[in-house]
């Protein structure tokens, strides 16, 4: 089976603890029936705050930033110590105004409801850097491709809000490949409703008639506190053949800018015809290079994703060419039995990994995504991955510090989909500060760690099984480079497990995880 863009980019180039212990502890159960058990802990009434500790902009600009915040509502929050260009609504959590001068902030969110309240330390950088924290969101392609529209993009919105997932971090609603015109019908795009002039007589891109006012759209999602993001090639057209910024990229970056979009995908796409099929590496910056530095003059903040499969070993490269996060490889597509072996590699790249630059080794396909059969794009099915799969690819990605872009039916969140989502102690991991990807450590009988070090001197580690069977996996503290009695706690469970002395051991099911963090008492 074909990976959609991937495809489409080929075309277009030619102390141990036992089993039975972590039984007890109840994490982990017989794999033999799989079920989708619900590791998470649904939330307390009392107020959490959630979300990254700190939050890069640049000084001018409009600021939009809604505190995560999970517990029952109504919560009434403030925050000490806001510059004073900014302002809170106490009621919904939202900060707008204007990015103050050059320089961190320090501020104190506090959250209220009738069962508790919680303090969260949050600064604020106003400076050159974005994405001080890897970007978290949704995007509409491995569930609507060419079907997408307005209404779809206002329907994520919301449910991105009425299922909490904003309240744990999610914040970019994204529209991917289809939003703009072809000049015919094609293979991937048998739909005359998109078909029409590309540009208008001053030369700006138009959207199709079923994007009837991308400002609107943009605004109804921003009066949530969420952002919007926008797809465009450097090439003359899209993945799917419609309109691109090839010799338009300046007066496409205005007008994102000024549609209120505040994320740009920038997909390789048709610009191998342009490069050639073997480009050279400054033929291969160029188009990156370009829009990155008209998006830099644009008057609003806009994280940059260079979307190229990893040629030329972006990750060297990709933030001189202004880019926040990059794609390392192919398409995960519809071939998810690989996002093993895709974390695997990501990882090796893991030294390019630091606040403002992200490896991308794609999204999170999970819950009721679509697939692709020829050139057709098939309504959304449930994801053939079995649950322990499902909680093995989030803690992966959290580990490598990845982009937590959700690529699944908004309209279709199950308890399940949304308990692998949103636990906020495995997004904390991936959220951390200090922005490290996660090492390597291979092990007999196909498991490995990941092991990440936080900003507060802890590790967050991944036992993983990529065997067939349940199989004891165990993390020694020479290995971990840790020494005398540790604090072990299950982040998929959030529960204290117990103090251990020289290693933890555990019984992991087939192709899945036990994922903890390892703290000094």
């Amino acid at each position: 089976m074909k990976n959609s863009h991937w495809y489409l980019l080929q075309l277009y180039l030619g102390l141990s603890i036992t089993a039975t212990t972590l039984m007890a502890f109840g994490a982990v159960k017989d794999t033999a029936s799989n079920s989708k058990e619900i590791y998470t802990p649904a939330p307390k009434a009392e107020p959490r705050i959630n979300g990254p500790l700190v939050y890069g902009c640049r000084p001018g600009h409009p600021f939009l930033y809604r505190i995560p915040c999970q517990g029952d509502r109504p919560i009434t929050f403030s925050v000490q110590g806001l510059p004073k260009e900014l302002k809170l609504d106490p009621k919904t959590g939202i900060i707008t105004g204007i990015t103050p001068a050059t320089g961190e902030y320090n501020v104190v969110f506090q959250a209220i409801n009738s069962k508790g309240k919680s303090n969260r330390i949050f600064k604020i950088v106003a400076g050159d850097k974005l994405s001080l924290t890897p970007p978290m969101g949704w995007n509409s392609w491995y569930v609507h491709y060419n079907r997408i529209d307005d209404k779809t993009m206002r329907q994520a919105a919301d449910a991105m809000i009425s299922s909490g997932m904003a309240d744990v971090g999610y914040q970019y609603v994204n529209i991917d490949d289809c939003w703009m015109n072809a000049e015919k019908t094609l293979n991937y795009m048998q739909d005359s409703t998109r078909v029409g002039p590309l540009r208008d007589q001053e030369g700006n891109i138009l959207p199709n008639i079923h994007f009837p006012d991308m400002k609107a759209m943009t605004d109804y999602i921003h009066a949530k506190g969420l952002r919007a993001g926008i797809y465009t090639s450097p090439g003359p057209n899209t993945c799917c053949g419609l309109a691109g910024s090839y010799l338009h990229e300046e007066q496409d970056a205005a007008r994102f800018a000024s549609w209120g979009f505040d994320f740009l995908k920038y997909d390789w796409c048709s610009y191998g015809r342009i490069a050639g099929k073997e480009p050279s590496m400054d033929a291969m910056q160029k188009p990156y290079l370009l829009m990155g530095d008209a998006l830099k003059k644009q008057p609003r903040d806009m994280v940059y994703n260079l979307c190229q499969y990893g040629m030329g070993n972006v990750w060297e490269w990709g933030t001189k060419v202004g880019g926040h996060c990059w794609r390392t490889a192919g398409d995960l597509g519809f071939e998810l039995d690989r996002f093993f072996a895709v974390a695997l590699k990501n990882a090796e790249h893991g030294a390019y990994s630091k606040p403002g630059s992200w490896n991308d080794p794609d999204y999170l396909q999970i819950g009721m995504i679509g697939s692709q059969i020829g050139t057709t794009f098939t309504l959304p099915q449930p994801c053939k991955l079995t649950a322990y799969e499902q909680y093995s690819y989030m803690s992966l990605w959290c580990l490598m510090a990845a982009p937590l872009i959700f690529s699944g039916d908004m309209s279709k969140l199950d308890e399940f989909t949304l308990n692998v989502l949103c636990n906020p102690e495995i997004i904390e991991i991936d959220q951390d500060p200090l922005g490290k990807c996660g090492t390597i450590v291979m092990m007999p009988d196909n498991c490995f760690l990941m092991v990440k070090e936080l900003v507060d001197g802890s590790k967050a580690v991944g036992l993983f099984n990529h065997g067939k069977a349940t199989t004891e996996v165990t993390a020694d503290w020479k290995t971990l480079q840790l020494a005398g009695k540790q604090l072990i706690r299950d982040l998929w469970r959030q529960k204290e497990l117990g103090e251990f002395n020289g290693k933890f051991c555990a019984s992991v099911p087939a192709q899945g995880v036990v994922m903890v963090k390892i703290a000094k008492r």
